[in-house]
């Protein structure tokens, strides 16, 4: 049945051998109508398969599946009469989601007193670090007291520090390639808004970061998502989404991908910079999480391995709010001067510069990064284990990863019940994300819950046993309508 609702403004398609093997892995092999159906909406609600893409023709994917063709018509009916496809007479047939079906996030900030909070994945300060960086920032105050205090670009100690954090990892750095912004989400707004012009097209991950999804649409950007799951990123295809599409930028987070945990192979990102050099697309990568390594050796900064001519491609963002404390709001870009003074100009009829005491709290603090990470690292690993542990005892029917760093697991509940059960915990006195909150596509990922594991081993258990009770109880999935939106999530 023909539905003249179908308007598309990116032409996605899905080939068929493409569907099959996505198909294959859920459903088995020579799948019945329903299993098939109830494949490609496993699939689209996971992110794997976009939100608005043009399935293979009937004859087409029958052929690929090894299955009647009738089976495949059968299928497709099922999805269009469940919500999940819509068919328009000669342009086929396309992804959909069910009318409603838009959970929001679950609360507005503050989260309130007693209330466990797992919808924010970011420790708290190193108290006592903190207090020396104060203590210190307060006797460099007076070399500076006597300037008018406005920094565009930085206060030049801080840039010189992190770039010889840069050129330690392996990326040779110099101090005019260093913007001071004033947390990693001004330092993507600003290069969204220097390099990108409504409707340009910005590829992204599905799901991704949330912040950086809202910052994309806002600009009015057109994201163009590629699945990536734990096990990571299909290298094909990104690449020929990049190549097809054509997009202005890419956002990547290769780094303990936020929230799959993921860490992109060294192969795959020589691979990811060959294309764009190709392509003429700019790569903004976030970096706000590549220092919480847990299980391997923390990566060496993605635009250090640009073939020669590709590395003036490369905006790198990072901050200080993953690795010390989110209420310090300093973050840096890292790219081509002629692109910093660029950005340093753009900023300034918005933001002025970055308060100077806050920089120099962050220069003392940098100076002793190691350090603190030195105890934060193994305390975090010890929270996720705890953590995983948790959700195994209370929770057995739940599947996660363990990722080899990062801050969150990122949990598959089994049905897509996310946005519902996170508004039913919020009664138990616990606030956390539906997995839509994360999707490029509004309503997928539903079957998944992001869970960090940055609250204490003690307080992580009472958590997921008030989930647990919550699961536990008359639980129906809604539409999360009449739940206002939150305005962020770390």
């Amino acid at each position: 049945m023909a539905d003249a609702r179908v308007v598309h403004t990116v032409d996605r398609r899905l080939g068929s051998r493409q569907l099959a093997q996505l198909l294959t892995g859920t459903v088995g092999e020579r799948p019945g109508y329903r299993a098939l159906a109830s494949g490609v909406r496993t699939l689209l609600l996971d992110g794997r398969v976009p939100l608005h893409t043009r399935l293979p023709a009937e004859r087409e994917l029958a052929s690929a599946l090894g299955v009647s063709r009738a089976t495949v018509t059968a299928a497709y009916d099922v999805l269009r009469e469940g919500g999940y496809a819509l068919s328009r007479r000669g342009a086929g047939t396309w992804t959909e989601l069910p009318q409603g079906q838009r959970p929001s996030s679950v609360a507005a900030f503050p989260a309130g007193d007693g209330v466990l909070d797992l919808a924010v994945a970011a420790p708290g300060a190193p108290e006592a670090e903190l207090g020396a960086a104060l203590a210190a920032a307060g006797a460099m105050l007076a070399e500076h007291a006597p300037t008018p205090g406005y920094h565009p670009y930085g206060i030049p100690e801080l840039r010189t520090a992190v770039a010889e954090r840069f050129t330690r990892r392996g990326l040779p750095t110099l101090p005019d390639q260093i913007l001071i912004t004033t947390g990693a989400q001004h330092a993507l707004s600003l290069t969204l808004a220097l390099l990108g012009r409504p409707g340009d097209r910005v590829l992204v991950e599905n799901p991704s970061y949330p912040n950086a999804l809202d910052a994309i649409r806002g600009a009015g950007l057109r994201a163009v998502p590629v699945p990536v799951t734990e096990d990571g990123w299909d290298p094909g295809l990104v690449e020929s989404s990049l190549r097809q599409a054509a997009p202005r930028l890419a956002y990547l987070v290769p780094d303990f991908q936020n929230p799959t945990g993921a860490l992109m192979p060294r192969e795959q990102r020589v691979r990811v910079l060959e294309t764009v050099r190709a392509t003429g697309t700019w790569l903004l990568i976030d970096e706000t999480i590549a220092d919480i390594a847990l299980d391997t050796p923390p990566p060496a900064p993605f635009a250090s391995l640009a073939p020669h001519g590709a590395g003036e491609q490369v905006v790198t963002v990072g901050s200080l709010s993953k690795t010390h404390w989110g209420g310090l709001r300093i973050g840096w870009v890292r790219a081509g001067s002629r692109l910093i003074t660029e950005l340093a100009t753009k900023r300034v009829p918005s933001d002025m510069s970055t308060p100077v005491i806050e920089q120099l709290v962050a220069l003392h603090l940098l100076r002793g990064m190691d350090d603190v990470l030195r105890e934060r690292l193994p305390r975090l690993r010890a929270q996720r284990d705890a953590l995983a542990a948790s959700l195994a005892r209370h929770v057995p029917e739940w599947r996660w990863q363990v990722p080899p760093g990062g801050l969150s697991l990122w949990v598959d509940l089994g049905r897509p019940i996310a946005s519902s059960l996170a508004r039913a915990v919020l009664a138990q006195g616990v606030r956390i994300e539906g997995g839509s909150r994360f999707g490029a596509d509004p309503g997928t990922h539903e079957h998944r819950l992001r869970i960090p594991y940055t609250l204490s081993a003690d307080l992580s258990e009472q958590a997921v046993r008030r989930l647990a009770t919550a699961l536990s109880g008359d639980l129906r999935p809604g539409t999360g309508d009449d739940v206002p939106r939150r305005p962020w999530v770390a």
